[in-house]
C-alpha cells in the first residue's frame, strides 16, 4: 500500500466513532463498520435514516476502481461518522 497522498492521514482510533476504524481497508468492511455504528444512535428513525444514507452512498459509489479514490471515501466516511455520532453524544 502506497504511503498517504498530500492532505491525506491514515485513519487514527483516536478520531473514530468505533473500535478498529484503521483497520476497515474495503468498501464491505466499511459498510459493516457504518451500520455498527448506526447501532448505536439513540433512535430508531434516526438509525434508519442513516442506514439508508449509507445504502444510498453505497449504490452510488459502487462502481468506483480506483484505489486511491476508495481509501478517500473510507476516510471521509469515518470521518461523518465520527462527527454523526458525536452529535447524538452531544444531545444526550
Amino acid at each position: 500500500m502506497a504511503p498517504p497522498g498530500r492532505g491525506e492521514q491514515l485513519i487514527s482510533s483516536a478520531m473514530a466513532p468505533l473500535p478498529n476504524a484503521e483497520l476497515v481497508q474495503t468498501s464491505s468492511q466499511l459498510y459493516r463498520y457504518l451500520l455498527r455504528c448506526c447501532k448505536q444512535l439513540p433512535e430508531e428513525n434516526i438509525r434508519q435514516h442513516y442506514r439508508h444514507a449509507i445504502r444510498q452512498s453505497f449504490k452510488v459509489h459502487a462502481d468506483e476502481d480506483d484505489p486511491a479514490r476508495i481509501q478517500q471515501i473510507i476516510k471521509r466516511a469515518i470521518e461523518d461518522a465520527d462527527w454523526v455520532m458525536n452529535k447524538y453524544r452531544k444531545q444526550k
